[in-house]
């Protein structure tokens, strides 16, 4: 099995988007090269023992909790000012250093929320409804081309960066053994997607 080492395309970056906290396109380059180069290890590793790709083992769900961990990580590591929250399931996943005893808060306001999802546009859902900068990757997942060794590697295809409100969102109805979320509305979505920094 051959595997691609993806490389982010540095001429697809918005030369007008707006970074707030000090953040700079090439910490979006770094952090999401630093994905794909994990993959490329962990998957080539795979391969040599004629095991599945990680892109193919993991369920939807878990790899998107595994990118935005990954990408957190990342980004705390080139940014110049953010960090992780060390508050578990804390919010936002990146906060200014120094500004919370710390660097842990439960819910905190100065910082960026990390989000993936494999829906083109970035609409995501959260938690709940909140005012914050919220930044959400769109990545691509090859699951349908076979046979399964000539996939393409996982890729990042958009990327969003903007400050939403309360009244952005709206709230989803909730089953009985559903945990209630909120999606960013029309508008509201529309206004994340002003502010794009990556679109491959």
């Amino acid at each position: 099995m051959a595997i691609t080492r993806n490389i982010v395309d540095v001429t697809k970056f918005n030369p007008g988007a707006v970074f707030p906290f000090e953040l700079r396109p090439q910490d979006f380059q770094m952090a999401m090269q630093d994905v794909y180069d994990f993959f490329y290890d962990v998957n080539s590793h795979l391969a040599r023992k004629g095991l599945q790709r990680i892109d193919d083992m993991l369920r939807p769900a878990i790899m998107s909790g595994v990118l935005s961990d990954m990408l957190t990580a990342s980004l705390a590591k080139h940014s110049r000012v953010l960090t992780e929250n060390r508050y578990f399931n804390g919010h936002p996943d990146l906060i200014v250093q120094g500004v919370y005893p710390g660097n842990a808060v439960k819910a905190g306001e100065e910082g960026v929320e990390i989000k993936t999802t494999r829906k083109a546009g970035g609409a995501v859902d959260t938690h709940g409804a909140r005012d914050q900068w919220m930044c959400v990757f769109v990545y691509d997942i090859d699951t349908g081309t076979e046979p399964a060794v000539d996939r393409r590697p996982m890729s990042f295809k958009e990327v969003y960066l903007g400050h939403v409100a309360i009244i952005d969102f709206r709230k989803n109805p909730r089953g009985e053994l559903g945990t209630r979320t909120a999606t960013l509305h029309k508008q509201g979505i529309q206004k994340l997607r002003e502010n794009w920094i990556y679109r491959f």
